[in-house]
């Protein structure tokens, strides 16, 4: 499809996911590159400008990336180049990414940068509930957070004018609630990609003196941060004659506005969606009103920020009171309740369903890792089995219940060394193909550098599956970065988990657990999705 035929078919008003917004809004805005690790609620942005037919026409480079470390690095490095770079993660991405998110804000930017980072807020499919605008303002760089799919749009061209006027990166905070919900949206017009520019700063090397000048550069543009705030479009009043104010954050605003139109009008609303927080218009509130309720679908950011604006001219309510639910999602009828509404049939989600907890899919080949595992490890008194992050976290759960933890991208081998470090025998770590190569290989490193007693199953199904089979970074390269790492060939050990192999991988693995060192075990069968999706193509 032609560019402008195209664009044509654009100017009317499109139906998409808030994801697909924040995409089409990098694209339109002069994209050159997005980076990203998939995970939910994030992996729509990447998919949908892989697949766009402007992405193709404009060759933005676009490609899954070993981790969200390496994908802040690589965006870092476009950025230098003069280029226009979006960078994608859930929000426990940017706890991997911290260290080059951190230091971008330091060294600056040189063509427009936005990190995106997707929270979670109610654990949809996530370890925590952790809030990004944190990540912002810990960094001291600008953020955005759309309070609907339009504002996606519209923020990403903005954002990366804004990225390129202050010379610093840019986070948006999106949420699942409006990642994963559709609304018409009206495209504007396309802008030119930028000329190939690559930086002659010597602000990019974090040597202490450097560092020290870009940092105290970076304390310098903190008012012009503000200032830009404060006369947002994005940050407005809505003026009613109430005696409650409501400061109303990204989706918030929606619940807010929801709340009121079935409960109550003329509410004095301030609505932000860019931050530092405009602190003068959080101020002004206080002239006409004694309570300000803070409404924000996620940990208590603005909350804490507000009490210390306002001081004793006004109590401040939300979560930190107990005026909204200190935990989960917020919804229009906890946020009426909040209001002083009646609510007499609060939401609630779920409730009266029958539990329908997620369980591997029939003939995975996960299945068969589990089946074999449970019959080796009953023969041991002590045997824990340490877990990752990926579809075969759910050997945790009924009929497998094999794994002792699940903490973090990468944690099972490592928390496998630290307890066998400790003395446990046999301590087992089963990670994931696509896992092993975003935070498992260092951990092996350690294993092998110390000879731990330890057996890691990389179970490989040629895919990353829990997000919806994206390519896998090791793809055929696991026996190779094993031995590479200095595992010994002969126990780096190959199998195909399927019912008919059962003795034989029981017996690898018993092999396995008692000899005294590191062991790996690749049981590789490719996943039933993705081989369903291979055969109908």
């Amino acid at each position: 499809m032609g560019h402008k035929k195209y664009n044509s078919f654009l100017m009317e008003k499109t139906l998409l996911l808030g994801d697909e917004a924040v995409a089409l809004g990098a694209i339109y805005a002069g994209l050159s590159g997005v980076y990203a690790y998939p995970g939910t609620p994030s992996t729509e942005i990447t998919e949908f400008i892989q697949n766009n037919p402007l992405s193709k026409e404009r060759k933005i480079h676009s490609r899954w990336c070993t981790n969200e470390k390496t994908a802040m690095e690589a965006a870092l490095g476009m950025s230098y180049a003069g280029k226009r770079a979006l960078v994608c993660m859930k929000h426990v991405g940017m706890n991997v990414c911290a260290d080059a998110f951190v230091n971008s804000a330091v060294t600056g930017v040189n063509g427009g940068l936005v990190v995106l980072a997707a929270d979670d807020p109610s654990m949809h499919s996530s370890q925590n509930e952790q809030d990004s605008r944190f990540y912002g303002k810990f960094a001291m760089i600008p953020v955005f957070e759309p309070s609907n799919q339009q504002e996606a749009f519209d923020m990403m061209s903005i954002a990366f004018d804004l990225s390129e006027r202050l010379k610093e990166p840019v986070l948006m905070r999106v949420v699942t609630r409006l990642a994963h919900s559709r609304a018409a949206v009206e495209i504007s017009d396309i802008k030119p990609e930028n000329a190939f520019n690559p930086s002659t700063s010597r602000g990019w090397v974090l040597l202490p003196g450097i560092a020290k000048k870009q940092y105290a550069a970076l304390i310098e543009k903190q008012p012009e941060m503000k200032a830009v705030a404060e006369n947002s479009k994005f940050n407005r009043f809505e003026d009613g004659g109430s005696s409650l104010a409501v400061i109303a954050c990204g989706i918030g605003y929606n619940y807010v506005k929801e709340a009121a139109a079935n409960f109550m009008s003329g509410l004095k609303i301030l609505k932000i969606s860019q931050y530092p927080l405009p602190e003068k218009a959080v101020l002004s509130l206080t002239k006409d009103c004694k309570k300000i309720l803070v409404v924000e679908d996620g940990q208590p950011v603005v909350e804490e920020d507000v009490k210390r604006v306002v001081g004793d001219k006004a109590e401040v309510l939300g979560r930190l009171t107990g005026d909204l639910p200190r935990q989960g999602e917020l919804n229009p009828d906890n946020v009426a309740k909040a209001l002083g509404a009646k609510v007499e049939t609060e939401f609630e989600q779920g409730k009266n369903l029958a539990a329908r907890p997620p369980q591997l899919c029939q003939g995975c080949g996960h299945r068969d890792v589990y089946g074999a595992l449970k019959e080796v490890i009953t023969k041991y008194e002590n045997a824990r089995v340490f877990g990752d992050i990926g579809c075969y976290t759910l050997g945790a759960l009924p009929p497998f219940q094999a794994l002792a933890s699940c903490v973090d991208m990468g944690a099972s081998i490592t928390m496998a060394k630290g307890a066998a470090d400790a003395g446990l025998f046999p301590s087992i770590a089963v990670i994931g193909d696509s896992t092993f190569t975003h935070s498992g290989m260092t951990g092996l490193l350690d294993a092998v550098n110390e000879k731990a007693n330890i057996t890691v199953i990389i179970s490989d199904n040629l895919t990353t599956g829990m997000t919806g089979g994206q390519d896998s970074a090791g793809l055929n390269k696991y026996e190779a970065i094993c031995i590479g790492l200095g595992v010994e060939p002969e126990h780096v050990r190959v199998v195909v988990p399927m019912p008919k192999n059962m003795p034989e991988i029981t017996r690898i693995i018993e092999e396995e657990i008692n000899y005294n060192g590191v062991s790996v075990i690749i049981p590789r069968r490719e996943c039933m999705q993705t081989l369903k999706r291979h055969k109908k193509k």
